[in-house]
């Protein structure tokens, strides 16, 4: 199976209804609204004047939020038609950002560019077959010095809801629906892995980053599990057993 073809098609299929969806709300980013989300914007506080990659960027409203904030923004993701949009949007409002159409391992080891500050962000390493290449990539980008950081759905979601917490050689495959309120009848076929936090933290030590910091919340800044409850204003919950689940992790490290 090419799962790069599988996803780069789900992900094009995706981007359109994503556009138009009241849970990305381009229109609110439009009028001046960012789309970040209360846990990187208080970890990773200061981004002015730097270069900052953002890989895996979907149609780009985080990386052009990002630049907002006085960052110099590259956004990279695989589908054609999500980064056709973020350039769209970049140039709608004005906001200076470069995005590049790549898949992250081709991008992360051919690039010749280094950069301050790497992110990547929710529902990102799910897509990715090799954590250890991911994280050899995302060290080959970063200046020596520079920032590591990632706020990721939590691998505990996979295993309360069905799926293995452990990784598996072979994917997920599944036909579904995207997550966004308007998906409607749209079904896509995905190939997912599960990637458990502590492979994570020792893929990312070996390639040479040093982690200032794990940290792992009892809820999602998004809406999009079967079963959340929003128990506080932006704070989505989901209850296993009378105990809430670990939704989101956050790593910050330093590349030595």
């Amino acid at each position: 199976m090419d799962y790069l073809q599988v996803n780069r098609t789900a992900w094009d299929a995706r981007t359109a209804v994503h556009v138009e969806s009241t849970f990305y709300d381009v229109p609110g980013f439009l009028s001046g609204q960012t789309s970040l989300r209360e846990i990187e914007l208080r970890e990773l506080p200061d981004v002015s004047g730097k270069t900052l990659l953002h890989l895996q960027c979907h149609f780009g409203l985080d990386s052009l939020s990002w630049a907002r904030l006085g960052a110099n923004v590259t956004g990279v993701d695989l589908s054609p038609a999500a980064v056709e949009q973020a350039w769209a949007l970049s140039n709608k409002t004005g906001i200076a950002a470069t995005f590049v159409c790549e898949d992250v391992y081709t991008f992360g080891e051919s690039t010749t560019a280094r950069y301050d500050v790497v992110f990547t962000s929710y529902g990102t390493v799910c897509w990715l077959p090799d954590i250890e290449r991911w994280a050899r990539a995302v060290a080959n980008c970063l200046e020596s010095g520079g920032v590591f950081y990632m706020a990721e759905f939590h691998p505990v979601v996979d295993l309360v809801t069905g799926y293995s917490y452990f990784h598996q050689e072979h994917p997920d495959v599944e036909d579904e629906s995207t997550y966004t309120e308007n998906s409607g009848s749209d079904v896509t076929t995905v190939a997912v892995w599960s990637h458990p936090l502590g492979t994570v933290i020792t893929a990312l030590i070996a390639a040479g980053i040093e982690i200032v910091h794990v940290h792992e919340f009892p809820f999602s800044p998004y809406d999009c599990f079967t079963g959340l409850v929003e128990r506080d204003p932006g704070r989505f919950r989901l209850d296993h057993g009378g105990q809430d689940v670990p939704l989101v992790y956050s790593i910050k490290g330093i590349k030595r």
